[in-house]
């Protein structure tokens, strides 16, 4: 069974969060959510989430892949945070996926992740800080390799919807598709 962390920032997009830890569950995925520090996590928009653990602890284990939350503050947090970067630099080293969606992209580059890859992030946070060698789009989801990375909360389920497919196989990620009664899907 694939197994996949979700750090939490205070600040986050909780959309996100819970749209990521939610349809992954769904597919059978073992999720840990992580907070930076012990106790609940308040999201951008006042949601309080609880983690299943600290940070520390998560960083103890062992995951298939990472995926970042969005959200300007909790980017923000993800971005300063040295066990945070070093974790995305021993992935990535490793061979293994590396996610984000909405302005946590920007961690991706800050950890030297996006250099020479297709990505995408929110309007503007990317174009912001220009990171060499990355060919910025406007695709929903963009995969490059083992980067993964999407646009905002309106892409949430997409981008998991994707991850699902990427870590348990397409006929995984439309069995859960079919579940939410998403549009198209029969």
């Amino acid at each position: 069974m694939a197994r996949v962390l979700v750090p939490l920032a205070p600040g986050c997009e909780e959309l996100e969060a819970v749209t990521i830890i939610d349809l992954l569950r769904r597919a059978g995925i073992e999720v840990l959510s992580a907070g930076l520090e012990d106790g609940p996590v308040t999201g951008s928009r006042g949601v309080v989430l609880v983690p299943d653990a600290t940070l520390d602890e998560a960083l103890r284990q062992d995951f298939d892949m990472v995926v970042l939350p969005g959200g300007g503050p909790g980017s923000d947090r993800l971005n300063e945070d040295p066990r945070v970067l070093s974790l995305l630099k021993r992935m990535a080293d490793a061979g293994r996926y590396t996610a984000a969606i909405c302005a946590a992209p920007k961690v991706l580059a800050t950890a030297g992740l996006l250099e020479g890859r297709r990505a995408t992030s929110f309007p503007g946070v990317l174009d912001r800080i220009a990171p060499p060698g990355v060919d910025l789009v406007e695709d929903s989801v963009v995969c490059d390799g083992k980067v993964v990375t999407s646009r905002g909360p309106g892409t949430a389920m997409d981008f998991a919807l994707t991850l699902i497919e990427i870590l348990e196989g397409s006929e995984k990620r439309d069995e859960v598709a079919r579940g939410l009664v998403r549009p198209g899907q029969a």
